[in-house]
């Protein structure tokens, strides 16, 4: 299943790095968001896929969100989804700014749901 797919729709997520944690290699990156994958759903990169969970602002162990949007890296085989609270919005500055601590090595681009 491709990252687009999930697009507009609720996903279930294990979180893997709460909020305030510390990524486990780059000791010096600490989540500024919930971080998780949807278990079962394999990634280019054989992994299973990512996901950030925006609007939520406690570490969380699972979490059903909205999927509004795919961070795809242009440099890397790795898609990840952008999930909030249902009915929330972010533009794409504002995920961007959430996202940053993380993604600023990566390029990507946003993709949003097609009309």
């Amino acid at each position: 299943m491709k990252a687009k797919e999930f697009l507009g729709k609720e996903v279930k997520v294990k979180i893997d790095r709460k909020l305030g944690s510390r990524h486990p290699d780059y000791y010096d990156t600490i989540y500024k968001v919930n971080y998780g994958y949807v278990p079962g759903v394999i990634s280019g990169d054989g992994e299973d896929l990512d996901c950030f969970v925006l609007g939520v602002e406690e570490p969380l162990d699972e979490y059903i969100g909205e999927c509004i949007a795919v961070i795809h890296r242009t440099n890397d085989d790795d898609d990840k989804l952008i999930l909030v609270p249902k009915g929330y919005n972010y533009t794409d500055e504002q995920i961007e700014k959430e996202i940053s601590f993380l993604e600023k090595y990566f390029e990507h681009i946003i993709i949003r749901k097609e009309d």
